[in-house]
């Protein structure tokens, strides 16, 4: 058994959701519990509907254009989709009267794009002679907390998915599972959104809690690339990294999975793939606990801009341990993340990459410490085997001086498999190009190896 994930823009249309049925069919043989999120800009839409009920103004024609005009360019019809729109209009009605939108109400409000595109996709399917049943979250098995809008699956998911979809993992049901991603229900029968990486969430989970051979995330790109291909037009695929590895490229600016999604995963080591929709046939990326083979010494390189560093001396007379717990006690009370930190005695630099709480948080810290900021950063992470860091570092800052491009600040990460740094925004595409020539180059990357 696989379970296969498809985003918005696999099923943003007729087309498309004819393209993702035709890698369904390839893969029927594999038994997929099959994954989707909303169609194309429904969220988008479906928030900015309820931004116009809040008005007092009741409007769900571009949601309701999209979702018929799909219908009919697919040839079926489905009863289910009909009932949900005129549930959608009940409910953005009773927004226009009370004039607000509780964080309860906006996640039960964005839960019918996905409810919506599972009743569609199942319908297509079961005309293409493949028998499907649609499935919301809840159905499968998938409860959260209460924590509207960014809410996290409860432990009990791990009996509930099997007992929901037991009866298709042990054969005695044909019809292909089609699960919404992104939303669940809480202890009180509420319906809750997954936050970000919610849909990759969901398809880890079920995985994992199944035993699944595979889970695939479905994508535009043929797996892990070795950096943005908007940057560097030789980036290459990766064809296997560690859930630790592709962790940290989630968290310094890749589109992978979101770090959360592989939890579940990673604790019973159900491997992960991201392949790619527009070319079925390549074997994408695999993501799993441990090579089995030696890989090359640098997997990756990724960026994030636009990101803050924040220079902090103390000006007072205390220890390292007394310094570092008070600074990063205002982070915690300030609510903002730090990204890279690079620490001494009695300073600390360190990035943010967010302008929310800036202020307050600088004030807090300017009572023990001379503070200084400089916005227009990026930070550039090297994926790699830190088991061989002098040798990527002597040929990462060779290449760059050679370049003349200056690095303001290094961090080696306590994963051991990233070291990261930083430079000014206006030069990071360079310093990424400059990277990957010389640690993937045919000539340059043979001094590591």
């Amino acid at each position: 058994m696989i379970v296969m994930k498809f985003g918005g823009s696999s099923v943003a249309n007729a087309e498309r959701i004819r393209h993702v049925t035709s890698i369904i069919k390839a893969y029927a043989e594999k038994k997929p519990i099959v994954v989707l999120s909303a169609m194309g800009d429904t969220t988008d839409h479906l928030l900015e509907a309820a931004e116009l009920a809040v008005t007092g103004v009741v409007d769900i024609s571009r949601i309701e254009t999209l979702h018929y005009q799909t219908m009919t360019e697919l040839g079926v019809y489905s009863p289910a989709v009909e009932a949900l729109l005129e549930e959608l209009n009940t409910l953005l009605t009773g927004i226009s009267m009370l004039k607000e939108l509780t964080k309860r109400t906006r996640d039960y409000l964005v839960s019918f794009g996905e409810r919506l595109s599972v009743r569609i996709a199942a319908a297509y399917l079961d005309k293409e002679g493949i028998p499907a049943l649609f499935y919301d979250a809840w159905d499968a098995g998938i409860f959260s907390d209460s924590n509207f809008m960014s809410a996290e699956l409860l432990d009990s998911v791990w009996q509930t998915i099997p007992e929901k979809l037991g009866a298709y993992n042990s054969g005695d049901q044909k019809e292909i599972p089609i699960v919404t991603g992104f939303i669940a229900k809480d202890p009180n029968g509420y319906i809750t959104t997954l936050g970000r990486g919610g849909s990759d969430l969901t398809a880890t989970m079920i995985g994992a809690a199944l035993g699944a051979d595979e889970v695939q995330t479905w994508k535009d790109v043929n797996g892990i690339l070795t950096t943005d291909p908007r940057i560097v037009k030789e980036a290459r695929p990766v064809p296997v990294v560690t859930y630790e590895e592709a962790s940290e490229l989630a968290y310094f600016g890749s589109q992978v999975l979101h770090p959360r999604a592989m939890v579940p995963c990673a604790k019973t080591g159900t491997p992960v793939r991201v392949k790619n929709s527009y070319n079925i046939d390549h074997p994408g990326t695999q993501i799993v606990a441990e090579h089995e083979e030696t890989p090359i010494p640098v997997r990756a390189i990724t960026c994030v801009k636009h990101v803050t560093v924040i220079d902090i001396v103390s000006t007072r007379m205390l220890g390292a341990t007394g310094f570092l717990a008070h600074i990063f006690n205002q982070f915690l009370k300030w609510d903002i993340s730090v990204d890279v930190v690079s620490t001494s005695e009695v300073s600390v630099s360190l990035t943010v990459n967010t302008d929310k709480n800036l202020d307050g948080i600088i004030a807090d810290l300017e009572k023990v410490a001379d503070v200084s900021t400089k916005r227009g950063n990026a930070i550039v992470t090297i994926i790699c085997d830190v088991a061989r860091s002098s040798k990527i570092l002597a040929a990462s800052f060779a290449a760059l001086a050679k370049e003349d491009l200056n690095v303001q600040m290094i961090s080696q990460g306590a994963s051991k498999v990233n070291v990261s740094f930083i430079c000014e925004d206006s030069e990071v595409n360079r310093a990424v190009q400059v990277l990957h020539t010389a640690l993937f180059g045919e000539k340059e990357g043979d001094e590591i190896r």
